[in-house]
């Protein structure tokens, strides 16, 4: 659409914007939230929780805190509506180690691969855990939020290990007398421990790894 405005003592000057123009860029909500959540992440994982305040995620996440408060009404809205983005990024982070096993990758393997990449072993895997290690921390203060968390699905990936221990079993390498869900479980609390011992500075994460693998080592028969 092209308009002329007809100025007093002027020639008429063209207005070039187009109705396409005038039309507001569709937003990705979506995106959105991932942006504001991922920025209350970084927050967590360097310096806790308690200083993911609105105003310090917007100034992370490049926004204005109206828009913040747009997406999250309150801090404790932020703070669940952001878990789920943590979550993607410890599943993306193991679905990462199996598929660089290659195909088809023993049950065993990928045990072992999927254990390994939750131990904080690096930069990524360490922001992530203490990420987890402040929510816990807030929960103890404030129990109200472990109630108003509703994960999508909290045993996914001790679902998914005991599918992979039920393989192994299957094809030799586990006892028969073991019981793949208990088995599961053990692990990951192992594995858990272990993680947090490293976050403490109470080991290593090359320790923490070896003392994971001396015990899945004495749970699979030798190839």
């Amino acid at each position: 659409m092209i308009r002329a405005y007809q100025c007093r003592g002027s020639s008429p000057r063209v207005d070039r914007t187009t109705r396409r123009d005038r039309v507001p860029q569709r937003v990705d909500h979506e995106q959105r939230r991932r942006q504001i959540g991922e920025a209350l992440l970084r927050i967590a994982a360097t310096r806790g929780l308690l200083a993911a305040s609105m105003r310090e995620v917007a100034a992370e996440a490049g926004v204005s805190l109206r828009l913040v408060q747009y997406y999250f009404h309150t801090k404790d809205e932020l703070l669940l509506g952001s878990l789920p983005y943590l979550a993607e990024r410890l599943g993306a982070r193991i679905e990462a180690r199996i598929r660089a096993l290659g195909s088809p990758p023993a049950p065993r393997d990928v045990v072992v691969a999927a254990l390994e990449a939750v131990l904080p072993t690096d930069q990524e895997s360490r922001q992530i855990r203490t990420t987890y290690d402040a929510f816990y921390a807030l929960v103890l203060a404030d129990p109200s939020l472990a109630a108003k968390y509703e994960a999508k699905d909290p045993d996914a990936l001790e679902r998914f290990l005991t599918g992979q221990l039920a393989a192994a079993q299957a094809a030799g390498e586990l006892a028969a007398d073991h019981d793949p869900g208990h088995v599961a479980a053990g692990l990951l609390a192992l594995t858990n421990g272990l993680g947090a011992s490293v976050i403490g500075g109470q080991r290593s994460s090359e320790v923490a790894t070896e003392v994971l693998d001396y015990h899945l080592d004495r749970l699979f028969r030798p190839r």
